[in-house]
């Protein structure tokens, strides 16, 4: 039987998964790594890293099964990067990872050569230092022999792309992620690129995600333990491989995850461009696609920071519990209102300067209407998002990802506010890994298209919009005056 290996190469360490061809996980392995903060906003990694990891964990899994019944290695990883190498694909220092947000001058200096406005219609994105095309301008700035030795600047995938197969390639999804490719055209931007001042010819080659890009070399089949020949399927980025995994493949359903931050995410034949640009647009990984999408900063992450504070024994008590007090506070949670903004947020308010506040509380208000009170608000929130998406397409189904989406009452909410089924899988976690392993299977032609994701994933849970829908629909306009009076006074508080 043909397995499928898929890594994920995250921010904390790798997750290399092997799923065999009819769905079912068969093992996964996880290998950590560090990540080099300094200066108030750098954060670096060493791709060597990446690939010893990478090597690490598919030595683990391989001998798991028979390397010959490997039929294909994909990947997802960490978008808007910025790792330099040269003609010999060797790492000019650490890769610049999303989290780094040292080129702040040099977006202040592109708002100068193009209008915010045609930026967003090109590249699907506001302006912003956390892309990747930003942190490579702040090397051609800052590291001049850096960037003259630069051959390729590559994402985390991208390098064990590189060590796998010796190409020097990128696909969509993490391409637009760099914010120097046309959405458009899925090429690389010449109006962007000569405004920068960058070099077209150190971007890599430009793939869609199931491409197969290469096999598997003597020496990297020496270090991995694969065989050498076996195909090597590009794959994506990592949000757009968790869409794939928690089945946001075609027009009319949406996937929300309840991570740490949180985003909505839909399958679009076309970019959605609204005006305020409260949203943005990736690549997607499946063809004929982008993938609008939505994200908060701290949205699981609101609900974590509440129980911790809240709950007994500094954040303990158990799910059950959590859940049957926030039942017992009736919807609205007793005319309490909870803005979810702990460090700033990005859609839709793009407000660095917001912060977290509990509006109207009063002594009748118990802990269970202060929890339900942050969960109707993350919610809230994410409805101003989904709000755009609707406007352009009918959505008529979400399904929810991630540790958040364990919370069945919080899914009752979303339902009710968003006014859509919210759908709870069978699987929460690892949607990255099974986009990435589907992709491979779809590359090398083992599944005919991405549809095959209905095999691997099937709804556990459904919930319908309930009576409170009405309740909520009343208290939107109020959430959003809560922000906006609020607006100034976070400046200053900043």
């Amino acid at each position: 039987m043909p397995y499928l290996l898929a890594h994920d190469l995250g921010t904390s360490g790798n997750k290399a998964t092997l799923y065999h061809t009819e769905g079912k996980l068969v093992a996964s392995r996880t290998w950590s790594y560090d990540l080099f903060l300094k200066n108030g906003n750098w954060a670096e990694q060493n791709a060597d890293d990446w690939w010893k990891a990478v090597c690490e964990t598919t030595r683990e899994l391989v001998a798991e099964v028979p390397p010959g019944e490997i039929a294909a290695v994909s990947f997802s990883g960490q978008m808007m990067g910025c790792l330099c190498v040269n003609r010999a694909g060797e790492p000019l220092g650490n890769s610049l990872i999303w989290a780094d947000l040292r080129s702040v001058e040099e977006e202040q200096f592109l708002r100068t050569q193009i209008s915010e406005h045609d930026f967003y219609r090109i590249t699907g994105h506001r302006m912003s230092p956390a892309y990747g095309g930003f942190k490579f301008l702040w090397l051609k700035k800052h590291c001049p022999e850096k960037y003259a030795q630069t051959y390729k600047t590559l994402n985390a995938k991208d390098y064990i792309l590189l060590k796998l197969t010796g190409k020097f390639v990128t696909d969509y999804s993490d391409a637009s992620s760099i914010c120097l490719m046309d959405l458009n055209t899925l090429q690389w931007s010449d109006t962007i690129l000569e405004r920068a001042g960058l070099d077209k010819a150190k971007m890599p080659e430009l793939h869609r995600s199931t491409d197969v890009i290469g096999t598997v070399t003597r020496q990297a089949a020496a270090q991995t333990g694969l065989l050498e020949g076996t195909p090597v399927v590009c794959g994506g980025g990592d949000g757009a491989c968790a869409a794939v995994g928690s089945g946001c493949i075609r027009e009319g359903i949406a996937n929300c995850c309840l991570g740490t931050s949180s985003w909505i995410s839909i399958s679009s034949p076309q970019p959605i461009y609204d005006e305020g640009m409260t949203t943005f647009n990736f690549a997607h990984i499946v063809p004929g696609y982008v993938m609008p999408t939505g994200t908060m900063q701290c949205g699981g992450g609101s609900l974590d920071w509440a129980v911790k504070t809240l709950c007994k024994n500094g954040g303990e008590s158990t799910y059950a519990e959590i859940q049957q007090e926030v039942l017992a506070s009736p919807p609205g949670a007793r005319g309490l209102i909870f803005l979810p903004y702990l460090i700033g947020e990005r859609s839709p308010r793009w407000d660095a300067h917001a912060k977290g506040a509990f509006i109207g509380l009063t002594l009748e208000h118990t802990r269970g209407d202060m929890l339900r009170a942050v969960m109707e608000g993350v919610a809230m929130n994410l409805d101003k998002v989904l709000q755009v998406f609707t406007h352009h397409t009918a959505i008529h189904q979400l399904i929810a990802i991630g540790g958040g989406a364990r919370n069945t009452a919080w899914l009752q909410i979303f339902a009710d506010i968003f006014g859509i089924p919210m759908v709870k899988p069978n699987h929460l976690e690892g949607a990255t890994s099974m986009g990435a392993a589907i992709t491979g299977g779809v590359g090398v032609g083992l599944f005919e298209d991405f549809s095959i994701i209905d095999q691997f994933l099937q709804p556990e849970e459904v919930f319908y919009p309930s009576e409170n829908r009405e309740i909520y629909d009343s208290r939107k306009s109020l959430f959003d005056e809560c922000y906006f009076q609020l607006k100034e006074t976070f400046k200053r508080l900043a």
